[in-house]
């Protein structure tokens, strides 16, 4: 008569190891998947926790002292996540003093894939593509065109026309200072800004001490768009 092994026994039967990560504790076996404090890798990562105390494979039981010299758990990184929401309310008696403040813990969910009892092999790590080069990349090349561009003024104004300017503000990047410099210039209007050449790009660049700025904020096409919605 077969006889109908209760689960937990077949967990026991089951290789099993009790790592260490993140200062907390866990008992994994093969194709487990479990929730630790936040590893700094991505999903689809393989990482291994060297931190092993103890292994199990049926009767035969290897403990540390306190680690096992050589053993390894490796495992995939699912997902990163966070745990649920925790409030924490501080009263001050007679002081009426309260705060109320959030906190959700980041996670990461692994999912078990070898136990190595002695010698782990080297740890295969897929290659990364290379990742976009930070937006500060843009900005040397920007500063390093408008100084190899030659600077020519565009044309000026000695005031605005009609008598009343533009608000030059509305453009992304042109505060007050930067509008009161434009107007000492001699720029009052969208128009001489939507006009500017590369070459009046760098010299108002030059006036402004700014390097790259104007290419860089695309004064030109929001002038344009400025300019447009006049018209319309």
């Amino acid at each position: 008569m077969a006889i109908a092994w209760p689960e937990s026994y077949e967990r026991f039967q089951t290789m099993y190891a009790v790592i260490k990560t993140g200062g907390k504790q866990y008992r994994v076996s093969p194709s487990d998947t479990i929730v630790v404090e936040r590893l700094a890798a991505e999903a689809g990562d393989t990482v291994r926790i060297g931190e092993v105390l103890m292994i199990g494979d049926g009767a035969e039981v290897k403990t540390g002292t306190p680690l096992i010299a050589g053993a390894a758990v490796d495992a995939t990184v699912v997902e990163q996540s966070r745990g649920d929401k925790v409030l924490v309310f501080k009263k001050r008696r007679r002081q009426n003093s309260r705060r109320l403040r959030g906190h959700r813990q980041h996670h990461t969910v692994l999912r078990i894939e070898a136990i190595h009892a002695a010698d782990a092999p080297a740890l295969a790590r897929a290659e990364k593509p290379a990742k976009a080069k930070p937006k500060a990349d843009a900005k040397a090349r920007a500063e390093t065109a408008a100084e190899a561009t030659v600077a020519v003024a565009p044309p000026l104004l000695d005031a605005p026309r009609d008598g009343k300017a533009d608000d030059l503000k509305k453009i992304g990047g042109i505060g007050p200072k930067v509008e009161t410099t434009l107007n000492e210039l001699g720029i009052y209007h969208y128009s001489q800004i939507a006009e500017l050449t590369p070459e009046q790009c760098a010299w108002l660049d030059e006036q402004l001490h700014s390097k790259g700025r104007v290419e860089r904020e695309n004064w030109v096409e929001q002038a344009r768009a400025l300019l447009a919605e006049q018209e319309d």
